[in-house]
């Protein structure tokens, strides 16, 4: 059977269940890694890469919501689809604040569940913007990998180890460099919410950054006032 380049991370400790699950998923071409509880989920997840993730919710070990936190440390983008026995609204509620895409409570009908995930992924691929491929990017002076949250000065070889929102924050603004980077877009990519306190939490984080850039005065992080931030690079050399 031809698979498409959709991979599911199906995590559910009911092994029939899951196998049942599995195969439906696998009859309409998707390719389904099964795990039967959280740790085992998120070792499977580390090593490697998925389009979408499905959890119940009640597993041994750890559970869907403290599984979805750990891959949303690893990958904030990646779709997640909770299963649950649960209907009450503070367990979905808990849901979505840990970053849910869709909640569906069990017994579900199966096709239901195919046409909702076709949706995310629909979603997720038309929202997709190619510079979230780019890993390593080189600003002024420094070089910056964002997989290992690493900025180096290239003259001074000088290494600074970002936190995670740091990284993100200074991935976006080399992505959008010398264009206008909007702060409800970053504040809902990484805050995952745009209010008062997210704003003031990002007036933080930009600060930080500027002190990481401060040894190149080609670079320079601007407010564009009521829009967002600017990362302006001078002097460079045209490609």
């Amino acid at each position: 059977m031809v698979k498409t380049n959709n991979k599911i991370l199906l995590v559910e400790d009911d092994q029939n269940f899951g196998d049942v699950l599995r195969s439906y998923l696998e009859m309409h071409d998707f390719d389904v890694t099964l795990a039967t509880d959280g740790v085992e989920g998120f070792e499977a997840f580390k090593k490697d890469h998925f389009d979408l993730c499905i959890f119940d919710v009640m597993m041994p070990k750890k559970d869907g919501f403290a599984l979805a936190k750990d891959v949303r440390s690893k990958d904030p983008e990646i779709p997640i689809v909770f299963l649950t026995a649960k209907t009450l609204k503070q367990d979905i509620l808990e849901g979505f604040k840990t970053g849910a895409d869709d909640y569906i409570s069990k017994p579900f009908n199966s096709e239901e569940l195919l046409y909702r995930i076709q949706a995310i992924l629909k979603r997720s691929k038309k929202a997709a913007d190619p510079r979230e491929e780019i890993k390593e990017f080189t600003i002024g002076k420094y070089h910056f990998n964002y997989p290992l949250r690493l900025l180096v000065n290239s003259v001074t070889n000088k290494k600074d180890k970002l936190s995670p929102k740091e990284a993100h924050l200074l991935r976006m603004f080399c992505m959008y460099k010398n264009d206008v980077l909007a702060r409800s877009e970053a504040l809902t990519k990484i805050w995952g919410e745009d209010n008062y306190f997210t704003a003031r939490s990002m007036d933080v984080f930009v600060t930080k950054l500027r002190k990481y850039l401060k040894d190149d005065p080609d670079l320079e992080i601007v407010n564009i006032h009521g829009n967002g931030f600017q990362l302006l690079v001078k002097n460079e050399a045209p490609v």
